[in-house]
């Protein structure tokens, strides 16, 4: 146990989501210590409630913090288009109670388990990054303490909410360039990579066989619009979880990542310099390739364990 690696995870739960926090917190490897909220895929109230109702399935005590209910500086516009109204529709969650939100907002909440902590914590924003600017930008004594940024969100490619911006990144443009800006070990997990982590209609059709968290996974994946159930869904914040626990998956380039913030076009696009046209140094690892078979195997063998 002493060999976990301490986590927080910062996400916006969102049907992808809830796979990728039931496999880190089931995970041998990871010790999540705190799970922080975010307007983001729904509105902050819904992503909460969310959190609450998939820790108590999961049956595990991790506190939850809320965080930002909107970008730092732009309107919030959510993704309920993907994720359904409710942000996990498809299966029947019992009511939460809140004995697990801490009176903390998030960056509160994540300062002090940063700086309690005998080693240093590993954060996974899987969500728009506007929790994890306000930490940086309100406590930069965090810093000394964070072992690197695994993140789910831009593109080295295309978008997928904008013609060139990834959502996470798009819906707060400002916080990502923050995040990116801070001098902190950042390893960046985008649509490059989401696009291939496929769970493709012979590997849902197993969920159901493995126990409650399979099951749960196979009705919720009924109901997300991350590509389809006939050839195959996204997992895009499995992602960044899957660079934690297996990291071999991935083809990574390390290189200088900077956010388009004022283009009337292209504001949230990430500009993955491979090229080095910015002249800046390098400040993010960038997941470009993965390993597609091995992906689907490592998925599998996650929700397996979620007993």
């Amino acid at each position: 146990f002493m060999n976990k690696r301490p986590i927080i995870i910062d996400t916006d739960p969102g049907i992808d989501d809830a796979v990728a926090i039931a496999i880190a917190l089931f995970s041998g490897e990871l010790d999540v210590r705190l799970l922080t909220t975010v307007a983001g895929n729904v509105s902050l109230d819904k992503v909460t409630y969310n959190t609450l109702r998939l820790l108590q399935f999961y049956g595990k005590e991790v506190p939850v913090a809320k965080g930002a209910d909107a970008p730092l500086i732009r309107p919030f516009l959510d993704a309920s288009n993907v994720h359904g109204a409710s942000g996990m529709e498809g299966f029947d969650f019992e009511e939460p109670d809140d004995h697990l939100l801490l009176k903390e907002n998030a960056a509160e909440a994540m300062r002090r388990v940063i700086l309690e902590s005998d080693r240093p914590v590993t954060l996974v924003p899987i969500a728009p990054l506007t929790n994890i600017a306000l930490l940086l930008k309100t406590f930069p004594e965090v810093k000394g303490n964070i072992d690197e940024i695994v993140m789910m969100g831009g593109s080295a490619a295309r978008g997928n909410k904008g013609v060139m911006s990834e959502f996470n990144v798009a819906t707060d443009p400002e916080a990502a360039k923050i995040v990116f800006d801070a001098g902190l070990p950042i390893v960046m997990a985008g649509l490059d990579v989401g696009w291939k982590a496929l769970v493709l209609p012979e590997d849902s059709a197993k969920l159901p066989a493995m126990g409650e968290v399979g099951r749960m996974a196979y009705c919720l994946f009924q109901k997300y619009r991350g590509g389809s159930m006939k050839t195959g869904l996204k997992m895009y914040d499995s992602c960044a979880i899957a660079y934690l626990l297996d990291p071999g998956m991935y083809q990574m380039e390390e290189t200088t990542v900077d956010v388009e913030l004022s283009g009337s076009m292209t504001a949230g696009c990430t500009l993955v310099d491979l090229k080095g046209y910015l002249g800046k140094p390098h400040n993010a690892k960038v997941c470009m390739d993965i390993d597609q078979d091995r992906f689907r195997t490592w998925f599998l063998n996650g929700i397996e364990k979620c007993v």
